[in-house]
């Protein structure tokens, strides 16, 4: 999933707090805070945008900027399409909202079957939600609620990834574990009932001259001892990211991992659950990440929310498998969760629409094709011959339209790249002159006319910068040129 992009440090005012509001970079937080009735997730109030086409977006100041990762991995077919746009108008003038606990509507369950239909059997029901945390939240709960139905109340605990991120709420950040993001949430968060494995990260975790497939059996043993401490009996399931998002930027696990995974949740009975907010719904090339970077392992509940919806309307689901759903009808026979715009009729007949387009329009397809031509983009024009910055680039990895670039930068080398961002950005004065790379780089990117997800901590939460790309699956080869040319413009821009 997507976490909040690293604050900025401040130090003092800036001479032109203005332009720092369009640029969307810290200034004088009492004017900024004073200038907006919002209360912002940032310390400083972001540009307005005003407009949106495809994958470029007007800003308030005149400006117009490309979107290189569709908000947060969101924007799976761009923004404006007249085909999403008609059935959102349509079901504004029909019906916009019914109660879900007390009447159902026909675009809900034209998804609901749409999501069944195209799992080739993994999935039989589909619950909906408002966004990926709701989603994943709602997961927790159906999990546990399946083994109460099944009177094996003792099942109480959940084990999941270190550098891990499900989601913004309570629950979500203590699945998670992402040491920065729980700080200031540690003594709320349930310790008892949430435990953590290590990351399947072969590139930073595997040991000295240890082959990928004895990192997996590594993995799959240290799972497996987890079980045991807790108790095989007492785990309701094992919670992962199929390709983890923004905490690391991009990264599939090796080949084999899942499988071991799955073979360790089936050992002793548990849930095998997925969090595909941000990887699935065809971002990685499949309609379901697992199809391609998974080993094929279909889970027993899934989330999914970004891609879903594609930023059209607000939208999360889990999805269930047959296991789970007949476990729930054999007990209650009904979902012991809601929320009050759940299965929306405008949100859903968006999605539906979405979801259409993905598919009369071939765009998996397209998908995988243009990541390979951003992949291919990447690496030459980041790490090849003639690339300025090649040094620094440590990896360029994932799959589809969803792709992570990993730096590695000296902490000697901060106070020089500080002093290149102040040169060369019209909005750097009065900022902190000890900023880390991430930071620095999600503001220059801005400046370059692009939107990108750049952060800190991919390696162990607190080392480590990555940038994410993750442009709609119909960009042209000319806008991936572009998102490109203007990354290594801000990457270079910093290293100069």
């Amino acid at each position: 999933m997507s976490p909040t992009a690293l604050p900025l440090e401040t130090s003092g005012n800036m001479n032109d707090s203005t332009q720092a509001v369009k640029r969307g970079v810290p200034a004088d937080l009492a004017s900024l805070t004073g200038s907006s009735s919002i209360l912002h997730r940032t310390p400083w109030r972001p540009p307005i945008a005003v407009a949106a086409q495809g994958p470029y977006i007007t800003l308030q100041d005149g400006r117009q900027i490309i979107d290189g990762v569709g908000g947060a991995a969101v924007s799976c077919i761009g923004n404006g399409h007249p085909a999403v746009v008609k059935a959102v108008q349509e079901q504004v003038a029909k019906m916009a909202y019914v109660y879900n606990a007390q009447l159902s509507n026909e675009p809900a369950e034209e998804l609901a079957r749409t999501l069944i239909e195209t799992s080739n059997g993994a999935f039989e029901q589909v619950g909906f939600l408002s966004g990926g945390s709701e989603a994943v939240e709602a997961m927790i709960k159906l999990a546990r609620q399946y083994w109460f139905e099944k009177k094996e109340p003792k099942r109480t605990n959940f084990i999941a990834r270190q550098l891990s991120y499900h989601g913004n709420t309570v629950s979500t950040l203590a699945l998670g574990n992402h040491p920065a993001r729980r700080i200031p949430y540690e003594d709320v968060l349930d310790h008892q009932n949430f435990h953590h494995v290590g990351p399947a990260y072969y590139r930073h975790y595997a040991r000295e001259g240890e082959s990928e497939a004895d990192y997996v059996q590594r993995l799959k043993e240290e799972l497996d001892a987890k079980f045991q401490q807790l108790g095989g009996d007492t785990v309701i399931g094992f919670v992962a990211e199929t390709v983890v998002g923004a905490t690391t930027g991009c990264v599939p696990a090796p080949t084999g991992y899942f499988k071991a995974c799955r073979e360790i949740c089936d050992k002793y009975g548990a849930l095998f659950m997925l969090d595909e907010v941000m990887s699935g719904m065809g971002r990685m090339g499949t309609l379901h990440a697992w199809e391609s970077f998974g080993d094929g392992m279909a889970p027993d509940l899934q989330s999914v929310a970004k891609g879903l919806g594609g930023g059209f309307a607000s939208i999360g689901a889990v999805l269930v498998s047959p296991r789970v759903a007949k476990g729930i009808r054999d007990g209650s026979g009904y979902w012991l969760h809601g929320h009050t715009y759940q299965a929306h009729p405008i949100a859903s007949a968006a999605s539906l629409a979405v979801q259409r387009v993905i598919a009369s329009e071939n765009l998996l397809a397209l998908c995988r094709q243009r990541g390979a031509e951003l992949e291919q983009l990447l690496k030459d024009k980041l790490r090849g011959p003639n690339a300025r910055s090649a040094q620094y680039i440590s990896d360029i990895r994932g799959g589809g339209l969803f792709w992570g670039v990993e730096f590695d930068v000296p902490d000697t080398e901060l106070p020089r790249i500080n002093a290149a961002y102040q040169r060369s950005s019209g909005s750097g004065q009065g900022l902190s002159t000890n900023r880390r790379f991430g930071a620095l780089l999600q503001d220059m990117t801005m400046d370059k006319g692009l939107v990108a997800i750049a952060m800190t901590g991919s390696v162990d939460g607190k080392r480590g910068d990555h940038l994410i790309l993750a442009p709609p699956y119909n960009v042209t080869s000319e806008e991936l040129n572009l998102i490109v040319d203007r990354v290594v413009e801000s990457v270079e821009a910093l290293f100069d």
